[in-house]
């Protein structure tokens, strides 16, 4: 069972999402937050599997409660998915950089929504190729001078191709077969890389590769 926890400052959006997440046999909303602050409590005390967080909220907004949960080792499990009302958002790219999973825009459809928090709790990304490409060029269009990031110079030459792949919004199944190897072998450098950048999940992967160069926006 995901365990869900659902944060948003008017009442009637969490019922609305409530109804959507129990229709599915698998999900679970253990809570409810009104604001940002209150999330952040909320997970400590119920350890959700995914927290679906408002990025406008009173008192603590969506990415200052997904910078305190990423800070906190006894949280690490909890994914954090920003809820926005629009595509590109001007919060969104800053919620990546805090640690946020990804992020749904609130008129999703309700299958999709069921998707998503599955894709979550699995430690995935919510970023489509599409929706990367997009989110990265409008918002590290114009950068500061790249530098390396923790760990980036301790890839090998595959890692770097793989992180390449991924902040291209490529599934292990597409970079297998874009390198042609198997899928466990692509996984297996996935979670290298990620462990090697201190990295949570792919979204974070993804923001690695663009704020240290080693991406650029409108790269094909």
């Amino acid at each position: 069972m995901i365990r869900v926890l659902l944060a948003d400052d008017q009442p009637l959006i969490r019922a609305g999402f409530r109804a959507l997440l129990e229709l599915a046999d698998d999900v679970t909303v253990v809570g409810e937050a009104g604001n940002g602050g209150e999330a952040v409590q909320l997970c400590r005390e119920l350890l959700p599997d995914v927290a679906l967080l408002d990025v406008r909220m009173p008192l603590l907004d969506g990415i200052q409660a997904t910078r305190r949960i990423g800070a906190d080792p006894e949280l690490d499990a909890v994914r954090v998915v920003i809820l926005t009302n629009y595509a590109l958002d001007e919060y969104v790219f800053a919620a990546l950089r805090a640690g946020a999973s990804g992020f749904l825009v609130k008129d999703i459809e309700p299958a999709d929504l069921l998707q998503s928090v599955r894709v979550a709790a699995r430690g995935e990304a919510l970023l489509s190729p599409a929706v990367t490409r997009r989110l990265i060029e409008e918002y590290v269009s114009t950068p500061p001078r790249p530098v390396p990031g923790p760990g980036l110079d301790r890839l090998t030459d595959r890692e770097r191709e793989v992180l390449t792949l991924v902040a291209s919004g490529l599934s292990n199944e597409e970079i297998a077969s874009h390198l042609t190897i198997s899928h466990a072998t692509a996984k297996t450098h996935v979670s290298r890389t990620m462990s090697k950048l201190g990295a949570r999940d792919r979204a974070q992967l993804v923001v690695h590769a663009y704020e240290s160069g080693l991406v650029t926006p409108g790269a094909r």
